[in-house]
């Protein structure tokens, strides 16, 4: 499994989760490694993990294991390529299915310290891998990018790295006054904040995939487009208004402000199928977000992306044809929009209690 850092350092640590799992989950082996090209790693650069010193661990179902620190010097936005062995059966596996990265599959057999994975099988998504943390100077801090499929990068060029938080990691590591602030990508595609359909809503994972990210000192919140296009089916919540949204954008604030940790909030960004109570919704709760005072910054994602002319639609040539989900160049000039000095100390104000 691929995955792309963004500040750099010389010893790395991995998180396995059976979060999802319903039975403990075994791993007979895991490694870390500077990738090659495709399947293959950087000759000399695999490392062997451990979990309090032992080389396999087992996984109780809802929980995660971090591994021992490893000595391994990363350049910053290098990819890593982490691979695990399963000896036995996993049950039901807590995976990322739209990781827009590339993922080699082998036949039986433990072959973690192999050099390349040769006839495997590839699809695009992670198992049981739920980050990646370098060990990073004091001054270092992290951006939590929370949010739905936007956030996750969907429609995006597999394997080039061109969501919008990766763009955003790119431009902080061009920037020598944000060289030191790394950025995490928790969106999940299909997510609600208010009710469960692809992972948990919002507000039941935000201790998990931000409070409980290490360093973090920002989250930028761009979520809520799925709330109100409709339930899941099946799903006990109806169709969320704007006034839902903003109480609960509201929680999650608080908690964040609890913490420290400064919530920048993002516009929504333009949805062209959406009904006329869809889209009244929508400015609603962008209005909210730019006036409410309640956030600590705000990055008009819509703005950035809507038809000067059609303003329900995205700029031409920013849109996949879906009239929802950025392509790669409407997902840079969402990244490009984003004040770099809000994750400086001179441009940061004081989180609100």
């Amino acid at each position: 499994m691929i995955v792309r850092g963004s500040i750099g350092g010389s010893r790395v640590r991995v998180h396995l989760s059976n979060a999802f799992g319903t039975i403990p989950l075994v791993l007979g082996a895991a490694h870390v490694a500077l990738h090659g090209k495709g399947s293959a790693i950087v000759e000399g650069s695999d490392r062997p993990l451990a979990f309090n010193g032992k080389g396999s661990v087992t996984i109780p179902p809802g929980a995660e294991m971090i591994s021992d620190p490893v000595a391994l010097k990363i350049a910053p936005l290098a990819e890593l390529a982490v691979s695990v062995y399963v000896p036995e059966d996993t049950g039901p596996a807590s995976d990322h299915f739209s990781s827009f990265r590339t993922t080699w599959i082998s036949k039986e057999g433990d072959v973690t310290g192999a050099p390349e994975m040769t006839d495997a099988t590839t699809l695009e998504a992670w198992f049981w891998i739920s980050g990646v943390d370098v060990e990073a100077p004091a001054a270092a801090g992290t951006i939590v990018a929370f949010g739905d499929s936007i956030t996750d990068g969907a429609s995006s060029t597999v394997d080039a790295d061109r969501s919008w938080p990766s763009v955003l990691a790119s431009r902080l590591q061009a920037n020598p006054a944000t060289q030191n602030v790394a950025v995490v990508n928790q969106g999940i595609g299909g997510n609600r904040i208010l009710s469960d359909q692809f992972g948990v809503n919002a507000l039941a994972r935000f201790d998990r995939d931000v409070l409980g990210v290490p360093g973090v000192k920002w989250v930028i919140l761009l979520e809520g487009i799925n709330d109100l296009n409709g339930p899941p089916a099946g799903g006990i919540f109806k169709q969320a208004s704007a006034d839902d949204l903003i109480g609960a954008m509201k929680q999650m604030v608080q908690r964040a402000h609890d913490h420290g940790i400064q919530v920048i909030g993002g516009t929504l960004t333009p949805f062209g199928r959406a009904t006329p109570l869809v889209e009244t919704q929508r400015q609603a709760l962008n209005e909210f977000i730019r006036h409410g005072g309640v956030f600590d910054g705000v990055v008009d994602f819509e703005q950035a992306t809507k038809d000067p002319q059609n303003p329900m639609d995205f700029r031409p040539g920013f849109n996949n044809s879906d009239l929802l989900h950025p392509n790669d160049a409407g997902y840079k000039a969402m990244a490009e929009s984003i004040d770099l000095k809000l994750f400086t100390s001179k441009g940061s104000s004081a989180p609100r209690r």
